[in-house]
């Protein structure tokens, strides 16, 4: 039986990072799975890549389908925006292993869809000064900035990945990303 490991962490602690090299080694196989959104697509990512890009009433249609595993709904300066993951036939877990990024509410929907010896938790920290430096500096970059949703994510983070909501999910190891190198060695050491 197959894996998902499921990488979480706050804003700005380096999980693309993370995915994208882990994603990249040799030594550990994992395909991905796209998960869906209806926030606008930023600068420089691609539909069926990052996110599978949809609209509201798509979404509607997939929660009639029966087809929908997990979906968080957030309540931005932009209005709301939902991110889900749908049983849409890319998930083969009696031949392959993956990796994907959410939150711990999405971790544990996921793990309660497929199991708790399916779905592995990786929790992902950094420092709360760096994180913010690096958002900032992200944020910056895109055409038109939406600062007020860059500080929106940092203060939620503070409540969405409380000790108590880590311990009520069972969220016990976690991987400091002070040295970017380090933590990728220790987190594709503990997937083999």
């Amino acid at each position: 039986m197959g894996k998902i490991f499921y990488l979480m962490g706050k804003s700005s602690s380096g999980k693309d990072t993370l995915y994208k090299r882990i994603l990249s080694d040799d030594r550990i196989t994992l395909d991905t799975i796209i998960p869906y959104t209806t926030r606008p697509i930023r600068d420089g990512e691609v539909d069926g890549i990052e996110y599978h890009f949809v609209t509201e009433s798509q979404l509607h249609e997939i929660e009639k389908s029966g087809k929908l595993i997990e979906l968080r709904s957030y309540d931005t300066f932009h209005g709301v925006w939902n991110y889900f993951t749908v049983d849409d036939g890319q998930i083969d877990l009696v031949n392959k292993n993956y990796i994907v990024i959410g939150t711990i509410e999405s971790y544990c929907e996921m793990r309660d869809y497929f199991g708790e010896q399916t779905v592995i938790p990786i929790m992902i920290d950094l420092d709360d000064g760096v994180r913010l430096q690096r958002a900032l500096s992200r944020e910056i970059s895109q055409q038109v900035p939406k600062y007020e949703e860059l500080c929106r994510r940092f203060l939620a983070d503070a409540i969405d990945f409380s000790d108590e909501k880590m311990e009520q999910a069972g969220i016990k190891k976690i991987f400091h990303n002070d040295d970017l190198e380090h933590c990728l060695e220790e987190i594709i050491s503990y997937m083999e």
